[in-house]
């Protein structure tokens, strides 16, 4: 009972322990569940709390970056305002060595001056602000002066470095290089160049380029008129009739001079301008000089034109010259070339006219004559026909590239050119003399030959009645020719050609020698063959000259005395005649021998039939076989 009393006790003290701890755990868990309401209650209010701040600040953040904004903006505003009103505070200063001009103020101070009114104009004439209208019509005035001045600066400098004139022949003579610019103003000159051309689409069409021009044109046309002038003046020869001779017109030393100086001029350009600017530049400088080479060369042509037959060769020289000078400075600066091919242009179509003209002078001339030496000699006219021949041979390359390009033929009168093109200056290449120009050359003196000889046979026909007469000048005249081709250098190029020449020769000897024709008839006897005692016939050794006159009856030997006698007179007469005429030897040996051909075979034999007629009296027989063939001989010699 004990045991089972302190049993319940000890199970109630445990269960009292344990409800105990549990009330202590619900207490907690109370004032948990307590402070958890209180907490959210506490977060609540805070929620309303931080809302409410949020609506009281928004609006204020924003209204501080507006501020914040405004104030940048007025910042800004008056950077701008300190910006603008610099160039005005600063213009005084600017204007002031604008003012002093480049000279004092030092060329690279004045162009940073420009710079920054430039620069200055621009940022306001930006900003469109009224206020600023006056300054800006300040700097713009400024700015204008400025490069006024500059231009000024330009022309001063470009003045005091030019002179009038140079005397061109100091420089070819001594082969010196024509003379430039210093470098030192060529730097001057080419900053202000580079800041004024700036203003331009176009750099060639700057003021300071016009200023250029302006002032080196009439250097180069100054330094170069004299030559001009020498080359009209060489172009009078004392004795009109003289045929002009390469080298005597002083158009070479002119265009040597003008290469030189054109070429140092380009050399100044390259330096102060920018390249695309060369070539305008150098023509507009050197306008001048190619307008006064024209002119000159518009003398020169209407001299050539007045004297055609002894100044076509200047033409032909001329032609040569200004094409070598043209592309000479061509390859060195690609300009000009159109310039000095329309100068050149008068002078190389009358030197491309003359080859036909000269054809038909020579006709003209023939045509003209009112008389020919009686004698038989060739005429002047052949000698000065061949000499022009001759001296064409001195410009080959000028007149091949004008035959080249006339075509074979083409100096033909109303022949056309083959469809060559002839405009502009022919390049240096066409000046080479090769197989086409040599064969084209040799064609057009064979051309003139023919159109000589032809022209002759024409007139003499008509003044000079006789036929032997007649076959004497002709022939003269081949033989001229002849000669003269064979003497000359003519001779390479007509070699082989000539075949015309034996032509005309062929036709002289049958007119000259057409009298043995006549001659001949009284050396042909009639024989009867129906006799019965006729003469002799055979071989002239065979022939008895005493039988055959036996043989004869009373008439028939009246006949042959006649014969005989008939003969002596016309042989007599021919051979007076033939000592009386003016041959070449080579002409008189070319008569004389084939006149030795055709009649003293006939004679002969005639003598050997018949000069026992006068039983050697010589009141008929005249000549014997060994006498006649001494005047035979002597024709010929």
């Amino acid at each position: 009972m004990a045991i089972g009393a302190l049993s319940n006790s000890t199970y109630h003290a445990i269960d009292e322990e344990a409800r105990a701890e549990v009330d202590v755990l619900n207490s907690r868990l109370d004032r948990t569940t307590q402070l958890t309401k209180k907490i959210q209650a506490s977060l609540g209010r805070l929620e309303a709390t931080g809302q409410s701040v949020r609506d009281v600040a928004g609006p204020l953040n924003g209204e501080t970056r507006r501020l914040q904004t405004l104030s940048k903006n007025v910042e800004s505003v008056l950077a701008a305002i300190d910006r603008l009103r610099q160039p005005s505070d600063s213009k005084d200063d600017e204007e002031q060595i604008i003012r002093s001009g480049p000279e004092k103020a030092g060329l690279s101070n004045y162009l940073a001056s420009i710079k920054r009114l430039s620069i200055s104009y621009k940022e306001m004439q930006t900003s469109n602000l009224r206020a600023n209208q006056g300054t800006m019509n300040d700097l713009t005035r400024l700015i204008k002066l400025g490069n006024t001045q500059l231009e000024n600066h330009f022309d001063k400098i470009l003045r005091g470095e030019t002179p009038r004139s140079l005397e061109p022949l100091h420089y070819i003579t001594k082969d010196k290089p024509f003379p430039v610019l210093s470098q030192d103003k060529i730097a001057r000159l080419g900053l202000i160049y580079s800041h004024v051309a700036g203003n331009y689409a176009n750099g060639f069409e700057s003021s300071v380029a016009k200023i250029y021009a302006d002032i080196r044109g009439p250097y180069l046309s100054a330094s170069l008129a004299n030559l001009a002038a020498a080359s009209v003046n060489t172009a009078k020869k004392k004795n009109p009739g003289d045929i002009y001779q390469a080298g005597a017109n002083g158009i070479g030393t002119y265009t040597q001079a003008m290469e030189g100086i054109f070429i140092a001029e380009y050399d100044n350009i390259c330096s102060i301008f920018t390249r695309e600017d060369w070539g305008p530049i150098l023509q507009a400088t050197c306008q001048a000089a190619v307008t006064e080479l024209a002119r000159t060369l518009r003398e020169l042509n209407t001299h050539i034109k007045s004297h055609l037959t002894t100044d076509c060769y200047m033409a032909y020289e001329v032609t040569e010259i200004i094409s070598g000078l043209s592309n000479n400075l061509d390859k060195r600066t690609g300009e000009l070339k159109g310039s000095l091919s329309a100068a050149l242009k008068p002078v190389r179509e009358t030197a491309k006219s003359s080859l036909a003209e000269l054809l038909e002078e020579t006709k003209r001339k023939i045509g003209n004559l009112q008389t020919l030496p009686t004698d038989g000699a060739a005429s002047p006219i052949v000698a000065e026909t061949m000499q022009r021949l001759n001296s064409m041979v001195e410009f080959l390359r000028p007149i091949s590239s004008i035959m080249i390009s006339l075509g074979d033929g083409g100096w033909k009168p109303g022949a056309a050119a083959n469809g060559r093109t002839t405009e502009g200056i022919p390049s240096l290449a066409s000046f080479d003399v090769g197989a086409d120009g040599k064969d084209l050359f040799a064609k057009y003196c064979l051309d003139t030959i023919e159109v000589l000889l032809s022209s002759l046979d024409q007139k003499a026909r008509v003044l000079l009645r006789s036929k032997s007469l007649l076959g004497v000048f002709l022939a003269n005249s081949v033989v001229v020719i002849d000669h003269t081709i064979r003497s000359s250098e003519l001779g390479p190029l007509l070699d082989g050609r000539l075949d015309s020449l034996d032509q005309w020769r062929k036709k002289a000897t049958v007119m000259y020698t057409d009298i043995c024709r006549d001659i001949s008839v009284y050396l042909f006897d009639t024989i009867h063959t129906n006799r019965t005692k006729r003469p002799t016939s055979g071989h002239a050794d065979t022939a008895d000259s005493a039988s055959v006159v036996k043989g004869l009856n009373s008439k028939d030997k009246d006949k042959i005395k006649e014969k005989f006698t008939q003969f002596n007179n016309a042989f007599d007469d021919m051979v007076g005649k033939h000592k009386s005429y003016s041959m070449d030897r080579e002409v008189r040996a070319m008569f004389g021998q084939d006149i030795r051909q055709k009649l003293q075979p006939l004679y002969e034999r005639f003598w050997d039939r018949y000069h026992e007629i006068d039983k050697g009296k010589g009141k008929y027989v005249k000549y014997d076989k060994q006498s006649i063939a001494g005047v035979f001989m002597s024709l010929a010699s």
